[in-house]
């Protein structure tokens, strides 16, 4: 009983690191969005921001169309390949429903900013969620037996 024991707090230990690893480096990707965009008027940094978000888009196209190829691909039964292709498009159109909700709360936050602010703000998010997005995406197909 022991042993389980330590087992499990042992398996809850590595789960809570690569957990915080994950949001470490998340939070590292948002510095480093936001010192790249600071050397900006804010204005600017408006600009800057709109491009990464731009660009994290395309790079969340990117890892959806690879994840659905990936399932494509999948060296498992039909029936199971488009299981999960269903549940995968499924699953974007929630992740663009949360990340619109979620970057409109984190904005709402954002109280009395003025001018760019908000959309500063509000563009910062989607380019992190949509990092963070594509990255789950990545993870989750990288291991899949394909044909």
């Amino acid at each position: 009983m022991r042993a389980l024991n330590a087992l499990v707090l042992c398996v809850v230990s590595i789960t809570a690191l690569v957990a915080a690893n994950a949001a470490e480096s998340q939070i590292s990707r948002e510095r480093e969005m936001l010192v790249a965009c600071s050397a900006y008027s804010q204005a600017g940094m408006r600009d800057c921001l709109a491009d990464k978000a731009d660009d994290s888009l395309q790079v969340l196209r990117a890892a959806e169309k690879a994840a659905a190829d990936a399932l494509a691909r999948w060296d498992e039964d039909r029936k199971y390949q488009d299981e999960a292709a269903k549940k995968l498009s499924a699953s974007n159109q929630e992740f663009a429903r949360y990340r619109t909700a979620q970057c409109a709360f984190s904005t709402s936050l954002i109280v009395g900013g003025a001018g760019n602010s908000r959309e500063i703000g509000r563009l910062r998010c989607m380019a992190a969620l949509n990092y963070q997005r594509a990255a789950q995406l990545r993870e989750a197909v990288a291991d899949l037996p394909l044909k």
